[in-house]
């Protein structure tokens, strides 16, 4: 399957670490970016829906993965680099998190839809974690969702990269210059990131 997993950058983690604020900070400054997809729980709330995390897990993940899976092919239609607030291997950190099976058609596209090999992922960070309406998870659930989704995407081959405990601009900084997107910052070949391409 052709891709442009080469600028397709995802962005990972527990809730709560900040990463959607990052995606934000990236999407204002004019890149593309692709949502999360676990904030489908908003709609299924508005309608009634099942497909929650506290309803039917597995229903809510196959939701999940058609999100992923549009996402990743509606990126082609993007010029340049594309964010993404995760991927599909996030789908089979959540199983595995809910001790439920993953289905083989979620690990045929996990390893079909691909990205960048190097993957962001934010840690865990008591400081800034909040709970609300959708994000029910305590400080604990979310940093065993770090550790799943960070297994699963090590599992697929990515080399994970963990976001700095800092603020937005630095965080900002720190993916261009990892990334060397439109040419900012150290590129590819730099000595400070030739360990993680």
């Amino acid at each position: 399957m052709q891709n442009d997993s080469d600028r397709f950058f995802v962005l990972t983690g527990g809730p709560g670490s900040g990463k959607t604020t990052l995606i934000e900070a990236l999407k204002a400054m004019g890149f593309a970016t692709a949502p999360e997809a676990g904030r489908v729980i908003r709609d299924q709330m508005a309608i009634g829906g099942p497909a929650l995390p506290w309803q039917d897990q597995a229903l809510f993940a196959e939701l999940m993965l058609s999100w992923e899976l549009r996402s990743w092919r509606a990126a082609h239609a993007k010029p340049g680099p594309v964010f993404f607030d995760r991927g599909v291997p996030d789908v089979i950190g959540y199983l595995r998190l809910c001790s439920l099976p993953v289905p083989d058609r979620i690990k045929n596209a996990a390893a079909k839809f691909r990205y960048a090999r190097r993957v962001f992922i934010a840690p865990p960070w008591p400081k800034i974690f909040t709970q609300d309406e959708e994000r029910k998870q305590t400080l604990d659930e979310a940093e065993r969702t770090f550790q799943s989704v960070a297994e699963a995407y090590a599992e697929l081959g990515y080399n994970l990269v963990p976001l700095p405990l800092t603020s937005v601009e630095e965080r900002v900084r720190f993916v261009l210059d990892a990334t060397d997107c439109c040419g900012h910052g150290k590129s590819r070949a730099s000595p400070a990131f030739s360990d993680l391409s």
